[in-house]
């Protein structure tokens, strides 16, 4: 009995109280590093622009995060081990040798309840409310332990360049993309946004990842006007066409000479065609190189992002692409890029074209095999690569490592393939099913 009084003094009310104290620092640092890690910096830009501090100092901290984590792991752990070195000398005190058993039974269930998990959910439930309120009182631990922390860091640094591994500290910055990429595939994922918000955000994200190459319409396509034809020719030309800008070519249709717009040509042809006094005159004598516009060429490897400013820099809307041999490969205009971000844009003048998607009678998908696999993969929700190919029908030459033939059928990336056209060298219809639902479908 008289051991138990002896125990139970101020000094042992002054070592449990510190105790206490000590665990609710471990709760704070616990609490403070989860809100401020899971925090959205979108959320806490937006705060602080409307005058939050609070919010403000979070984004502070935040842009360093190795710097930040390294100070509250650091408290963190001195109140820790303080605390369980004091508990375990109170127990040993009042139960002898067996209290550090019973020092570290109480104080790993103290932890971990009341120091990590309690804080920790309540820091995810509101991160970016709980980020900002303890913002500033983790911004001047940051700055105390900043020397200690760089030293740590410094001798991180070396042990993982030991084992090859590289810091990068600019990580996060480069990696926004992909965490705005995957947050709204998840949202897709669990029904919050719709397949077209997220095609059109997606698209938008990877105007800089894709060049001009991928979405160019191919020179085969391309609709030319001949600078020797006769004027008559090239004016039934222009009014027959779908396209408002024609290139011009001069012998040969590589030697592109000019854009030709049909406003600028019906303009100019109206002009001399109808004299002053009304009379008609003969267009046979009309110079075409009047109403001709210095071509705009661009190289085969030029980002849609970086096209998409240089075509409103310059007012343009019409480029011809060429590789690095100056030879010509297509052309691409502005509505080829937006159409990458809002889907196809059709207007009256369009061909009444064939969807380059059907769905046969055997429940198999007819598609034109000019069709980009990015198109494709975003109107089936598909994955095909697209690393090695364009188009659908290059993804199956790639594969095949040949020019197939009509009704040749190749399996391939968890998908069927089976050639239904070709003309030339070029397949301009597959028949495309998953093996999952073709294997499950009786022929």
């Amino acid at each position: 009995m008289e051991v138990t009084t002896v125990a139970l003094d101020s000094a042992f009310w002054l070592t449990a109280g510190a105790i206490a104290v000590l665990l609710m620092l471990s709760a704070f640092f616990s609490g403070s590093e989860t809100a401020l890690t899971a925090a959205s910096r979108g959320k806490l830009r937006s705060q602080a622009d409307k005058g939050n501090k609070g919010a403000e100092r979070a984004l502070d901290i935040t842009e360093d995060n190795e710097r930040l984590i390294g100070s509250v792991l650091l408290g963190n752990n001195l109140v820790n081990i303080l605390a369980t070195s004091l508990a375990t000398a109170l127990f040993t005190r009042v139960f002898g040798e067996s209290g550090v058993a019973l020092a570290t039974l109480v104080m790993t269930l103290l932890v971990l309840i009341f120091a990590e998990v309690l804080p920790k959910t309540y820091a995810i439930t509101a991160p970016e409310i709980a980020a900002a309120r303890v913002a500033g009182i983790i911004q001047a631990i940051v700055t105390v332990f900043a020397p200690v922390v760089s030293a740590v860091r410094l001798l991180v640094r070396m042990v993982l360049r030991i084992f090859g591994v590289r810091a990068d500290p600019d990580s996060q910055i480069l990696a926004v993309r992909e965490e705005i990429a995957g947050a709204i595939q998840l949202g897709h994922s669990e029904g919050i946004v719709e397949k077209e918000d997220r095609d059109r955000i997606l698209g938008a994200l990877d105007l800089s990842e894709r060049t001009v190459e991928e979405i160019m319409l191919h020179r085969s396509g391309i609709e030319m006007i001949n600078a020797d034809d006769d004027p008559s020719d090239i004016l039934a030309q222009c009014l027959e066409s779908n396209y408002t800008r024609l290139p011009v070519y001069k012998d040969d249709p590589e030697n592109i000479v000019g854009v030709v717009h049909a406003k600028d040509l019906l303009r100019a042809m109206h002009s001399q065609f109808v004299d002053g006094d009304g009379t008609r005159a003969d267009l046979s004598k009309f110079n075409l190189t009047l109403v001709e516009k210095k071509p705009y060429f661009v190289p085969d490897t030029t980002s849609l992002d970086d096209q998409m400013r240089q075509f409103l820099r310059r007012r343009s809307h019409f480029a011809l692409v060429v590789d690095e041999y100056g030879a010509l490969r297509g052309l691409i205009t502005l509505e080829d890029i937006l159409e990458e971000i809002v889907g196809e844009i059709t207007d009256e003048f369009d061909p009444a074209a064939e969807h380059p998607i059907r769905k046969s009678d055997d429940g198999q998908f007819l598609i034109d095999g000019a069709m980009t696999i990015r198109d494709l993969n975003r109107a089936s929700d598909w994955t095909l690569p697209d690393d090695e190919a364009n188009t659908i029908a290059g993804l199956v030459i790639h594969e095949a490592q040949t020019i197939p033939v009509v009704g040749q059928v190749f399996a391939f990336h968890g998908f069927r393939f089976e050639v239904m056209a070709r003309k030339d060298n070029r397949i301009t219809r597959l028949k495309v099913r998953p093996l999952e639902t073709f294997n499950a479908t009786p022929e």
